[in-house]
Parts: C-alpha cells; sequence; structure tokens
C-alpha cells in the first residue's frame, strides 16, 4: 500500500482519538518509507497521545534530522521539552518552529525556567514549603512531565514529614526509565531522582524496593556524596528492620526494641519502625512509649491502621477509654465487619460508661439494638453524633427482619440501631414519612440520608458502611 495512504488513515485515527491504531499505521508508513520527517512526527504525535513522551521525543529529533527544516516538528519538540522542563531545549525549538509558535509560548517558558531556578534554591536553602509552592506551580503552569520537580516535591514532603503525600507526588511523576532520564538530564540529576524515591520507599515501608533504588542511584553517581548517605541510610533502616523482626519473632522485646531505635538514629520518622518499636514496648508493659510511637508514626502516616489499633489497645491498658474509643471508631469506620475491632470497640465504652458511672448491666457485644418507646427517646439517638439506623415495623414482628438488625449490629457496634413499632409510634411513621413496611431509615448526626424498604440486608449493610466513613 502507498505509504501516504497509510499516513492519512493514521491521521484520521489520530483526530478520532484512537491513537494506538494511529501509531500501527504510522509504523507501517515508516517501513515503507523510512525517510519521510512527517512520518516521524505524526508518530510522535500519536505517542504523546499515548503518555509516552520519551519515544515521542526521539521521533521528533529523527524527524528533525531527517529535514531541520520541518517547523512543525521543531514545535512539536518544543512543546515536549516545555512539558519536561528542559526550557532552554524548548526556547530554541521554538524559535525553529517559524509562525507555530506564538510570543505568549515564549513567555510560559521564560517564566517556567525562572520557576524551576526557585525550585533548586529552595531546596538549597532547605525552604521546605516554600518548594513545595514552587513545584507546583511549575506542574500547573504546563511542565506535567518534570521528574526532577516530583522528586523534588516528594523530597519537601518528606522533610516536612508528610510521607503518604510524599510517595503519591513522587508516584505521580513520570515513569521514564533510568536511562532515559541520565540521557536527557544528566548523571547529577537522574541519580537525584533514584535517590529521593529510594526515601520515598523507606518511609513508607517498601525497605527493598528502597534498597534497590538507592544502589541504582549510587551506580549511577557513585562519587556524589548525597547519594552515598542516603544508601548508608537505607541499608541501616532496612537492616534494623530484618533485625529487629527476627527479635521480635523469638521474644527477645528488649533486644528488638534496641534494634528498631538503631535504625531510628538514621530515620527518626519512619513509621514501619516506629510501629514495631510499640509493639516491643506494649509487650514490656512500657504502654506510654508505645503510645508515643504509635502518635509519632500516625503524624507522618494517619491511615497507619496498625499504629492506629496498637495506640488504642496501649490507651485501653493506661484506662484512657475516651483515646481509645475514637482510634477504635475510626478503625470500624474504615472496616464495618472487623468484629476484633467492633468488639474491642464495645468493650471500651463499656468500661467508659463505668467510669462514669452509668448503668452497664444490661450492655451486651452485639444487641445494641434499642426499642423507641417515645418521641425524645427517638430523637435523642437520631440527632446523636454518629449514625443510627431505625427499623420500622409492625408488632407482630418478622423473625427474618429481626435477624438482620441483629447480624448488622454485631457488625457495626458502634452504630445505634432502633426499632419503630408504627402502631404504638404513628405520628413518627408519618413525621418520618414511612410509606413502607417494614423499612430502614439511616440517619447522620441528625440527618436522615438513606431508605431502605423490604428485608434486604445486602444493602443495608452495603449503605451503613458506604454512609459510615
Amino acid at each position: 500500500m502507498d505509504p501516504e495512504v497509510l499516513k492519512n488513515k493514521g491521521n484520521e485515527r489520530y483526530k478520532q482519538g484512537r491513537y494506538e491504531e494511529a501509531l500501527v499505521l504510522y509504523d507501517r508508513a515508516i517501513s515503507l518509507d523510512s525517510n519521510k520527517a512527517t512520518y516521524r512526527s505524526n508518530r510522535s504525535a500519536a505517542l504523546i497521545g499515548l503518555g509516552r513522551l520519551a519515544e515521542a521525543v526521539v521521533e521528533c529529533k529523527e524527524a528533525i534530522r531527517l529535514d531541520h527544516s520541518y517547523q512543525r516538528a521543531h514545535y512539536r519538540l518544543a512543546t515536549l521539552y516545555f512539558r519536561l522542563g528542559e526550557t532552554e531545549k524548548a526556547l530554541y525549538h521554538y524559535k525553529q518552529s517559524g509562525t507555530n509558535t506564538d510570543s505568549k509560548e515564549v513567555a510560559r517558558a521564560q517564566a517556567l525556567q525562572k520557576h524551576l531556578n526557585r525550585c533548586t534554591e529552595a531546596r538549597k536553602l532547605k525552604e521546605w514549603n516554600r518548594l513545595l509552592s514552587e513545584t507546583e506551580f511549575s506542574i500547573s503552569s504546563g511542565a506535567d512531565s518534570v521528574p526532577q520537580v516530583y522528586a523534588m516535591q516528594a523530597e519537601a514532603l518528606l522533610r516536612l514529614h508528610r510521607h503518604q503525600e510524599a510517595c503519591t507526588a513522587y508516584q505521580k511523576g513520570p515513569g521514564f526509565s533510568a536511562d532515559f532520564y541520565t540521557k536527557l538530564f544528566g548523571l547529577t540529576i537522574a541519580s537525584y531522582i533514584l535517590m529521593i524515591g529510594a526515601q520515598v520507599y523507606m518511609a513508607v515501608g517498601r525497605f527493598e524496593e528502597a534498597l534497590a533504588t538507592a544502589q541504582q542511584a549510587a551506580r549511577l553517581d557513585p562519587s556524589n556524596g548525597e547519594v552515598r548517605d542516603a544508601v548508608k541510610s537505607v541499608r541501616a533502616v532496612a537492616s534494623a528492620r530484618l533485625s529487629g523482626n527476627s527479635l521480635f519473632k523469638a521474644s527477645k522485646f528488649s533486644e528488638a526494641c534496641i534494634a528498631y531505635s538503631e535504625g531510628l538514629e538514621y530515620d527518626s520518622y519512619n513509621s514501619i519502625l516506629l510501629c514495631n518499636r510499640a509493639a516491643c514496648r506494649s509487650r514490656l508493659g512500657q504502654f506510654e512509649k508505645a503510645v508515643e510511637d504509635c502518635t509519632a508514626a500516625l503524624a507522618v502516616q494517619p491511615h497507619h491502621s496498625k499504629a492506629r489499633l496498637r495506640r488504642a489497645h496501649c490507651n485501653a491498658e493506661l484506662g484512657r477509654w475516651e483515646s481509645s474509643i475514637q482510634d477504635f471508631e475510626m478503625l470500624i469506620r474504615e472496616s464495618p465487619a472487623d468484629e476484633e475491632v467492633g468488639r474491642a470497640l464495645f468493650d471500651a465504652q463499656v468500661q467508659l460508661k463505668k467510669q462514669r458511672g452509668e448503668d452497664t448491666k444490661d450492655l451486651k457485644y452485639g444487641s445494641n439494638l434499642a426499642v423507641v418507646y417515645s418521641d425524645e427517646r427517638f430523637r435523642h439517638f437520631v440527632t446523636s453524633p454518629g449514625m443510627s439506623v431505625v427499623l420500622f415495623c409492625k408488632k407482630e414482628n418478622d423473625e427474618q427482619i429481626l435477624q438482620t438488625m441483629e447480624q448488622a449490629s454485631k457488625k457495626f457496634p458502634s452504630v445505634n440501631f432502633l426499632k419503630v413499632e408504627v402502631e404504638d409510634h404513628s405520628y413518627l411513621a408519618k413525621s418520618e414519612r414511612v410509606t413502607f413496611l417494614p423499612s430502614f431509615k439511616i440517619y447522620k448526626n441528625g440527618s436522615r440520608i438513606k431508605e431502605i424498604t423490604g428485608n434486604n440486608r445486602e444493602l443495608l449493610e452495603k449503605s451503613i458502611k458506604l454512609h459510615g466513613s
């Protein structure tokens, strides 16, 4: 087939957003005529559409090699370099692109260069909040594929002890190979990107990846002192974790505690080591210190469920029931069907009631189903903080509907479950717009948020879980 026909078919697919199909057609055209710059440039456009920027750069360069006066290829390469943060190269190719470029694009590239310089300056001065704002501006201005900008953003978040956000920022960066980093940005930047990656992986507990990435950074730039220090730190933390875990399994809790502490000397905010040391301290009866470690771990990793669970249990051991309940309630919102957490929450709630002098003799886990005797009692429950599930039914109770309530109450012990027999409370049925019996109505913080008619246990539990978070 005529390569021009293939190219034109590829153009049609490209306009329709069918980039994979366009790419196949451009490849076929190139296989028939490898000396046409337009085929290479169009192939670059399809690759950009697929997010394969590294390959797109190669294709644009090849198009320009074949025809140096090809202005559209120069423009396409300039926009790629802009997205990659290579502003000097972008400005050069904008100049070569003739009327394809307007003055606004040149101004954007010049402004980006200033912000990238400010990023570098803020990092040198260790002004982490300023570095965050400068990297955010650089990305929002269109330089959305600059790996060193995402690495700097991740580094700033690490230094500000916002580890989960640091991991998210680093993962948003373009997934180029180390070889491409080196070719485009040089050894120093390539090793820096990998070094920050190692520190991010270590912070979130991905120790094997951290070690492999740190070693890769050291191979790229072995004379870089900063990289050498990072490799040393990663190795020390990974070694401390392995040693501590081995000692913990052998029930040598004091020795394990020392091992984790040695690792924390290299990375004092490592949430994994902090949580593991808290486990040792808990076993040694050092509940106050264990709480401190868990709190430090949660400060950098707010969603660290193991640290939160450990802190809840330690606070319970210390008789701090309100603090314990607060953590258990957060955990049960994340995992409503976790019976262990549910039972622990119930026990803590009972202990708090006892501490306040309240009567607890009728309280039993999994049976928190209250019968409504008055309008005041109903309003008390549904307007209280948290969630309440109300069953509106007839006095002649259906055994299956009651079983549904009983099973749900066991799965969700922090939720209030109420039963309203409509014959005795017709005014409540009317005010709450009950039109079908039996039916469940779910309330949260005083607002009615869901109605489920009939005995649909699966939908009821799914709705509680959805609205309980």
